[in-house]
């Protein structure tokens, strides 16, 4: 208890605020997306290849709506973007419920996917803008472990509901997100930076143009680069994965439901002590380090049967998205200036959004007309050179100074970060 207390008071009141908000919204998720491909195949009579479209759809638009959201949030500020996604969400998780036929999800994918990643980039914007540099590594592994919290709820019960009503889930989905969006309106203020009087009077046309110094980020597109081979094998576990469970080996929603559980657990047990140690270690090293667990997990699917081992590759995948997941959004925040945060987290999008377009879709070529297995054995192949990726920008960038571990003894207290 007294170590609880001790990391709450280590961070200011806002970022808890932030969490307790997030997490209520993580639940509704958790509830749903999981179980979108089981959806989709179910509801219309479709394969994976048809799911994988749909996905695909959502991710591509949804690429474009972080550019337009990354450039609002460094033009406007973070909260109002973050309001208008919860309330847009509500509206499509309903309209995606009700639609009754495939051919009627292809331009609802296009339009949700434009609108409902608006608000991506201003979610890590604000958490960059509320911690200072030496503790934002934590406060994205705090982040993990209230988000896996929720994966304890959402996909048991999800897996529960969904076996009577996936209109139900839509629906619950839908309510959570208008309580969210009414909790972060009462809570949250404002945390964009003050601008510096050389950008008072940026236009808009001006801001989008940043992004070109975004691109022309040489190092940071190499990262970005690693992060989205990765990402492709990382997709499998929320798309693919359920379906080649159901239809390769029996396995029903709920036991797919209760892997992802076990997951959860051990984030929520170990992921704030494996932070604690990773932030001590040379950053572009400890990606490569995970994305080797990402490599055993994922290359077992294709090579067990028992249900007790699909359950241990993804317990040995979880180990490797706790090294991960803290690091590279903590390796994104600081690559950013404080000015262009917004833009920068928008471009971060990059490592999910494509990785979210190609993957399902290839997935389900591979699912509906090869081995099911081969789609596990391409995974183990790509995170090998995902791996050997991170590691080459250790070798080149991890001297820079930018990348140098901060030792907490040498660093000057900053002032107490703006609370509500």
């Amino acid at each position: 208890m007294d170590k609880i207390q001790k990391i709450y008071h280590e961070f200011p009141r806002k970022f808890w605020l932030v969490v307790a908000v997030s997490f209520i919204d993580r639940i509704g998720g958790t509830l749903l997306f999981p179980f979108f491909s089981l959806y989709i195949t179910q509801r219309f009579d479709v394969g994976m290849t048809q799911a994988g479209y749909i996905l695909g759809l959502f991710s591509i638009f949804g690429l474009a709506g972080q550019f337009i959201g990354g450039a609002l949030t460094d033009k406007f500020g973070r909260r109002n973007l973050i309001l208008f996604g919860l309330i847009f969400s509500a509206i499509s998780t309903l309209s995606l419920g009700l639609v009754n036929s495939y051919a009627a999800m292809v331009p609802l994918a296009m339009i949700i996917g434009l609108l409902s990643d608006v608000a991506g980039p201003a979610h890590q914007a604000m958490i960059a803008d509320i911690l200072p540099e030496h503790q934002r590594q934590e406060g994205f592994g705090i982040l993990r472990v209230v988000a896996n919290m929720s994966w304890i709820i959402g996909p048991t019960i999800g897996g529960l509901v969904a076996r009577q009503s996936f209109l139900a889930l839509f629906i619950i989905d839908a309510v959570i997100s208008c309580v969210v969006a009414i909790l972060f309106y009462l809570l949250i203020s404002e945390t964009k930076p003050e601008a510096q009087p050389e950008q008072q009077h940026e236009s808009i046309f001006q801001t989008f143009k940043g992004y070109g110094v975004v691109l022309r980020d040489s190092a940071y597109m190499a990262f970005l680069v690693a992060g989205m081979i990765m990402g492709a094998v990382y997709q499998q576990m929320y798309n693919s994965l359920s379906v080649y469970m159901r239809d390769s080996h029996g396995i029903e929603p709920s036991g797919y439901g209760f892997m992802l559980t076990s997951s959860a657990i051990v984030v929520i047990l170990f992921q704030f002590s494996v932070t604690r140690l990773v932030k001590k270690q040379p950053p572009f090293l400890m990606m490569a380090f995970g994305t080797i667990f990402y490599m055993i997990g994922f290359s077992m699917f294709g090579f067990v049967s028992a249900y007790w081992l699909f359950v241990l590759a993804v317990v040995i995948i979880t180990v490797g998205e706790m090294i991960i997941m803290p690091v590279t959004s903590a390796l994104a925040a600081n690559f950013a200036p404080a000015d262009m945060r917004g833009r920068y987290m928008a471009v971060f999008g990059l490592t999910w959004a494509i990785p979210a377009t190609i993957a399902p879709t290839a997935a389900g070529v591979v699912l509906d007309n090869y081995n099911p297995n081969l789609l596990w054995y391409i995974g183990g192949a790509l995170c090998l050179v995902s791996v050997l990726s991170f590691y080459a920008l250790h070798l080149v960038l991890g001297k820079q100074k930018r990348f140098q571990i901060i030792e907490e003894d040498k660093i000057t207290k900053p002032e107490t970060p703006q609370t509500v």
